[in-house]
């Protein structure tokens, strides 16, 4: 499992204006092939009457599957300008559709490609990039005696608590970057001498929001 990537949040659509043609930017988070297909033919049947649905998606943890679609624009002029703006921004396991209703103007190779560029920017900003970083489950088992000095040394160190039991015993269970257990655990045992019950649990990704959206063409 990778320690992070990048994906988006979910779908996202926006659209702008240039030369007088609209592009609507379409975005969704996939993990398949059969996904990402789905959800260009949905867009498609959305906009049947759209002069163009151009697309691309990335999926993998190795960006293993890739694809694009210039969907009747001149080769290279649209589905590899998307592919390659998804693979900048280092978003994983994501479709982008751009919709073009031409407007009057033609725009040549070089305005095309800065025009869907542009699309698939405003798609990833709708969608909402974010980072999957990987933590590990940790349960600690302590005594009620010990639980203050656990809670109190959870909340200085702004730990993320995702549960806690109160049986004979407390049992709380954090979510700890993965490659820092063993110094928690460490931690944990020092601070209680050795009274703490640790178990490790699976392993699992937390979201955190990422702001900025590159535009590089």
């Amino acid at each position: 499992m990778l320690q992070q990537y990048k994906t988006v949040a979910g779908y996202g659509e926006d659209m702008i204006v240039i030369e007088r043609s609209r592009f609507i930017g379409y975005a969704q988070r996939v993990t398949t092939e059969e996904e990402a297909s789905a959800f260009i033919a949905m867009i498609k049947k959305k906009h049947w009457d759209a002069t163009h649905n151009c697309s691309a998606f990335v999926i993998g943890e190795n960006d293993q599957i890739q694809r694009s679609s210039d969907d009747g624009e001149p080769s290279g002029t649209a589905g590899k300008p998307i592919l390659e703006c998804i693979k900048k921004n280092g978003v994983k396991d994501t479709v982008v559709v751009v919709t073009r209703y031409f407007g009057g103007i033609k725009l040549g190779a070089g305005g095309l490609v800065r025009a869907y560029t542009a699309g698939t920017v405003t798609a990833l900003k709708a969608a909402k990039i974010v980072v999957h970083t990987l933590h590990q489950k940790i349960s600690v088992n302590v005594d009620y005696h010990w639980w203050g000095k656990v809670e109190n040394e959870l909340r200085l160190t702004e730990q993320r608590v995702v549960g806690t039991d109160y049986t004979d015993r407390v049992t709380a269970h954090i979510l700890i970057p993965d490659g820092l257990q063993d110094d928690f655990i460490a931690g944990m045992i020092d601070l209680t001498n050795g009274q703490a019950k640790i178990e490790r649990g699976e392993k699992e990704y937390v979201e955190v929001p990422v702001e900025a959206v590159g535009d590089e063409e």
